[in-house]
């Protein structure tokens, strides 16, 4: 019998702390918002995270809108035209690298941006350095919104979740605290994907696969939401929605639209009521 000597070293560096990181997000399940295989994945994007031609950041085009006109639909002040966010206090949630907190700061608010990454994190503090408009316009943290939201209840006029709650582990928990660092009369928006078949083959199959416009492996369908799911959870932890709108990216044109369709993308504004 012959037998086959198997070294040590056959095995990838890479293939064993992926397996560490899958042990630890099952540990955390429950215990915590924050997927670690979420995040390393999203940390190893750092070098491309500005890349002009990401559709994360060609999302400002329509994000940033929503989120000044929501604000300004529910009756905060805007003291001046080109800085309709100015003297409003705002939460960025999975802020990655910094690329819709910075937006925010140019047209007024203070911003701070949340990442469990310290990597990401890292960027953020050193791109921002690179628009003298916006000192002391931002503050980054690393950390999850759990341990976040325990010394700053009640604090900010907005939060912003965009593009985050398909990739942590408890959506229900994660909205609970992102709802309690909210002023009373505060708004959260959010964007993310639908659970639909569409948003399967879009999303995943067209968009990682196909197009390759987001890397392999980003988006995993089971942790989608569909709209009616989020505004029950929205709703239980003292928040009224309203407006969802439907969204998409056009490849051709490089660029986020609006659409009355929600099978595969929406945003969500939501206010949390006042006591």
């Amino acid at each position: 019998m012959r037998f086959i000597k198997i070294s040590c070293r056959s095995i990838s560096t890479t293939a064993i702390i992926r397996s560490r990181l899958i042990e630890q997000a099952n540990e955390q399940k429950g215990k915590s918002t924050v997927d670690p295989v979420q995040v390393d994945r999203h940390s190893r994007l750092r070098d491309g995270w500005w890349d002009s031609e990401t559709a994360l950041l060609k999302m400002n085009n329509i994000r940033v809108k929503f989120i000044s006109d929501g604000l300004a639909n529910v009756g905060l002040p805007q003291k001046c035209p080109y800085l309709p966010l100015e003297g409003l206090q705002i939460l960025d949630i999975g802020c990655g690298g910094g690329i819709l907190s910075e937006s925010l700061a140019r047209i007024g608010a203070d911003v701070t941006g949340i990442d469990a990454s310290d990597n990401l994190i890292a960027l953020a503090k050193e791109h921002a350095t690179l628009d003298t408009s916006i000192k002391g316009k931002l503050n980054y943290a690393q950390g999850a919104i759990e341990e976040y939201s325990e010394n700053n209840k009640e604090t900010f006029d907005a939060v912003v979740a965009s593009e985050v709650i398909e990739h942590v582990n408890n959506k229900e928990m994660f909205l609970k605290y992102c709802i309690e660092t909210l002023k009373p009369g505060g708004s959260i928006f959010i964007t993310t994907f639908n659970k639909t078949l569409l948003s399967w083959f879009g999303g995943i199959i067209v968009a990682e696969h196909v197009l390759k416009i987001v890397p392999k492996g980003t988006h995993d369908w089971k942790k989608f939401t569909p709209p009616a799911e989020m505004q029950s959870l929205l709703e239980k932890y003292g928040c009224t929605t309203k407006l969802i709108h439907g969204m998409y990216y056009n490849p051709l044109m490089k660029k986020w639209l609006w659409a009355n369709s929600m099978l595969i993308h929406y945003a969500l504004h939501a206010v949390k009521r006042k006591k």
